[in-house]
């Protein structure tokens, strides 16, 4: 089997479209979406957000 990861830069809460048109696109079967997760801080307190997205693609 083949495999192919993509990565796909992302503002979670304004770019859904974007996701489900590259989803979409998508030739193969996704395996798995890895969020990668970056801490900030705000006036509030700690918080983390969503920097990327790791698509892993199984190619036929």
């Amino acid at each position: 089997m083949t495999y192919r990861v993509h990565r796909l830069d992302t503002k979670m809460n304004k770019e859904q479209d974007k996701l489900e048109r590259f989803l979409n696109d998508l030739r193969g079967e996704v395996v798995s979406i890895i969020p990668n997760i970056k801490p900030t801080f705000q006036g509030m307190g700690a918080t983390a957000k969503v920097d990327f997205l790791l698509i892993v693609e199984r190619l036929r």
